[in-house]
């Protein structure tokens, strides 16, 4: 648990709640008292949404999804075809602050601007909301700043004319082991395709937990020169691939992995109960709530949109 709590996470597997961090193995056990019984007995399991790319999904067995081009190809076709239908997309105007006026709408500051809305779909982190807020939603504020988030370095290798010892998604790394690298995944292995010309070897080292949070407390320099060094040695001694890096990218994220602390339900229900009380025009969607993976968010949009149009989410 503390591998798979650091692979998805980044965090640590003594603060997380798995009730909220992994529902199907809480409600596995809280249904037949036995997660491994419950699981086989498909507790937990959620309703299905349908299409005929799931289904293809199904029968072909896919455990990793891409698009040709990255998945930054993704918001920019979201983009293209919202775009084309009338839709305005500003871009570099963060939001100051949220204000809500005597009619019921809000007031979003942009800095130099503003505009009005009817309705607000927040998808920024909670903490980030918690700061925007009015005075009125005080309450709301308070639940939302007490998710935390942590950092992670991601380091993007690519290495000519080498081989990988094993083949796979990647592994994980135990923390009592390295307490810096949460993992590697094998890129090459899922996406061969996107291996360049000509093609290279590529691996991610994913950088964070304790070991970041104790640097960032301390108040040290995070320098990609760092992240560089720790991604290859982490490469050099786990997957034997001592040469070089023809390319090396390095990303910080800062608190970018929201952490579902014990508890956190109950502050979701309370931000639930308060908006609902209050019949705020506002909507939580994104990583701070109910799931921290890409699929979780494109989830978590799809039915905030599905709950502001008065919609069933698997209508």
């Amino acid at each position: 648990m503390d591998s798979l709590c650091r692979g998805v996470f980044a965090g640590n597997s003594r603060e997380l709640s798995i009730r909220s961090c992994f529902p199907s193995l809480f409600q596995a056990e809280q249904t037949h008292r036995s997660v491994l019984l419950g699981l086989l007995l498909g507790a937990g399991r959620g309703p299905q949404v349908d299409s005929a790319l799931i289904r293809r999904a199904r029968a072909e067995r896919w455990s990793q999804w891409s698009l040709r081009g990255g998945l930054e190809t993704l918001p920019q076709a979201l983009n293209t075809h919202l775009t084309s239908r009338g839709v305005r997309v500003l871009r570099g105007q963060p939001v100051c602050g949220l204000s809500l006026q005597a009619e019921g709408h809000w007031k979003v500051s942009l800095g130099d601007s503003s505009l009005e809305a009817d309705h607000v779909v927040s998808a920024v982190p909670a903490s980030v909301l918690s700061r925007l807020l009015p005075a009125q939603a005080a309450p709301l504020a308070h639940a939302l700043s007490t998710i935390p988030a942590v950092s992670v370095a991601v380091v993007n290798l690519q290495y000519r004319g080498a081989r990988l010892p094993v083949q796979g998604f990647g592994h994980l790394v135990p923390s009592s082991e390295d307490p810096g690298v949460l993992g590697i995944v094998y890129d090459s292995v899922a996406f061969p395709e996107q291996d360049g010309s000509p093609p290279g070897l590529r691996v991610t080292v994913m950088l964070g937990g304790s070991w970041l949070q104790t640097l960032e407390a301390r108040g040290s320099v995070l320098s990609q020169e760092l992240f560089r060094q720790q991604a290859q040695h982490a490469a050099a001694t786990q997957l034997g691939l001592k040469e070089p890096p023809s390319h090396c990218l390095v990303h910080l994220h800062k608190n970018c992995i929201p952490q579902y602390t014990l508890g956190h339900w109950q502050k979701l229900e309370a931000a639930t109960q308060f908006l609902a009380s209050r019949r705020l025009p506002l909507t939580l969607a994104g990583a701070s709530y109910e799931g921290v993976a890409v699929n979780d968010c494109i989830e978590s949009g799809r039915q905030a949109a599905a709950r502001v149009l008065g919609s069933e989410p698997n209508g």
